[in-house]
């Protein structure tokens, strides 16, 4: 056994645990295939999302934005790169513990995903940590690709996607990947400034413009200190 592998009960538990992830996500990119299809993206185009953007969030929010129209593709790039930050902060918490250099910190920066994040930093040991991140986000890639383009060749044989409402499927597919994150007050709270925004700029302003302007919303309303946090600035500022 070399420095880089943990022990063989702690490879079965990480691997174990890694494919479960991997398998219930990565089959979720039959979804994706029908939605890009139906948003009006063809087979290789939807197939590119999946193998070069690669984060099923910022995936969904591209196509239920272009989805109104050509118009609104600066909108759809916009509202996908914000959501893409997040992997940026992961990549944050991962440099240290993944250990990487050259080739294979490229390959990482690709897999660096919430699921492939939430296995390496549950881990208790360094080694554990690294076998998980790279089996999650391996199988996690390889299912989400082939599932998407099963999705895509799905979702063209459905034909009109009103007709079995996969127009307004996005949305809801969203909703599904957004409604785990909501665990606290905080939390729903800021989801609800957001939607809120959201539904008030809808009827008025051209598809993506209010995404953008609901995710400063929340960004702000995220920033901003809670009761806690005023009082305790109150009294530092009160403090001699």
């Amino acid at each position: 056994m070399t420095d880089c592998e943990p022990d063989p009960q702690a490879r079965r538990l990480v691997i174990r645990e890694s494919l479960s992830v991997g398998i219930a996500t990565g089959l979720y990119g039959v979804s994706f295939g029908a939605l890009a299809v139906a948003a009006g993206l063809d087979v290789w185009q939807a197939m590119a999302l999946s193998l070069l953007m690669f984060t099923g969030g910022s995936q969904f929010a591209f196509v239920g934005i272009v989805a109104g129209g050509v118009s609104a593709a600066p909108a759809a790039i916009a509202a996908s790169s914000l959501l893409g930050v997040r992997n940026m902060l992961y990549a944050l918490e991962l440099t240290q513990l993944l250990g990487l250099r050259g080739p294979r910190k490229l390959a990482a920066a690709h897999l660096t995903i919430d699921e492939s994040t939430a296995v390496a930093v549950s881990q208790q040991d360094v080694r554990a940590s690294r076998l998980g991140f790279w089996v999650t986000g391996a199988v996690i890639f390889g299912l989400w690709n082939l599932t998407t383009l099963a999705g895509a060749i799905l979702g063209n044989a459905l034909g009109d996607p009103r007709r079995w409402g996969l127009d307004a499927a996005a949305c809801a597919a969203f909703t599904a990947l957004l409604w785990p994150r909501l665990r606290n007050r905080q939390a729903g709270a800021i989801a609800a400034v957001a939607a809120v925004v959201a539904v008030v700029l809808a009827p008025s302003q051209p598809p993506g413009v209010p995404v953008l302007v609901a995710a400063g919303a929340a960004l702000l309303a995220w920033r901003a200190p809670g009761p806690r946090e005023a009082r305790e600035g109150a009294a530092e500022g009160s403090a001699p």
